[in-house]
């Protein structure tokens, strides 16, 4: 059975309009048989045909346009995941991305990043700015917490930070395949506009990127290894994975763990507090 027309959707949409307050929108019209809202008061909320409304909620007259789930999901003023629901129900697949540029994370999204004591966790953004990180992070890939809230985008720090360029085993490679997640991830997001300014301000910064950019190279980034090379303590190997943050689709978490016990007693040591040369 094609979207739209599948008894799922006409029973969530009567469940949602049996919730409301009439009362709270200024409907009036004394007792009800049942209570919510009448389809004509959601239809007249929505600014669409009572009848096209009414046959939704009975499975007939085919997939709705996204235009039209818009509008009732404002009329029945749904939340993001209810929206998205009603998306998958009538098409099929969820609504276009409506990029928040929020780089804002939660008490306990960080206390997330935190469970992880030696592997570096970070949460970035669509665009790739870091929004938060844990302690082993800081330790081992960027003190970001040092950095104004404007550099810490990993695609900056890529192909301006000669420290990050030499701490990486192949930069090359690396850089390429970070442009083409970026990419992925920030068209994913509809960032259309946030991509154009720093796309502009990379290019006059690096011609690798400017180079790499052109080649409209695409990756995935859900998961593979990293090699760094520490000055003092010599190859990290960490194995990562992508994680989606729910109810925010332009975050992602991306975890690095030690990929050998070897690498986990490097991480120890870069972490554990210096001695204190005073202390017999």
């Amino acid at each position: 059975m094609p979207p739209g027309t599948d008894s799922t959707l006409g029973s969530f949409l009567r469940d949602r309009r049996s919730k409301m307050d009439p009362a709270a929108f200024g409907f009036g019209g004394g007792r009800r048989r049942t209570p919510g809202l009448r389809r004509e008061e959601v239809a007249q909320r929505a600014n669409i045909s009572p009848t096209w409304y009414t046959w939704l909620e009975q499975g007939r007259g085919g997939a709705p346009s996204a235009d039209v789930l818009n509008r009732i999901a404002a009329g029945l003023m749904l939340t993001e995941p209810e929206r998205e629901h009603l998306f998958i129900l009538g098409l099929g697949r969820p609504p276009e991305a409506n990029y928040k540029g929020s780089d804002e994370v939660t008490p306990r999204l960080q206390r997330v990043l935190d469970a992880f004591p030696f592997s570096p966790a970070i949460i970035k953004t669509a665009t790739w700015d870091v929004a938060a990180w844990n302690a082993a992070a800081a330790t081992l890939l960027t003190d970001y917490g040092t950095l104004p809230r404007e550099q810490r985008n990993i695609l900056r720090l890529m192909f301006t930070d000669s420290r990050m360029k030499a701490a990486q085993e192949d930069w090359l490679s690396v850089a390429r395949h970070v442009v083409g997640a970026f990419r992925a991830d920030a068209a994913r997001a509809g960032a259309g506009g946030e991509i154009a300014r720093l796309v502009e301000e990379l290019s006059r910064l690096s011609p690798e990127f400017e180079a790499l950019w052109r080649d409209n190279d695409v990756a995935g980034h859900a998961a593979g290894l990293k090699r760094l090379h520490h000055p003092e303590h010599g190859p990290i190997e960490l194995e990562f994975s992508v994680f989606a943050v729910d109810g925010r689709p332009d975050l992602g978490m991306i975890v690095y763990n030690p990929a050998s016990p070897e690498t986990t007693k490097r991480i120890q040591s870069l972490m554990a507090p210096p001695t204190d040369p005073t202390r017999i």
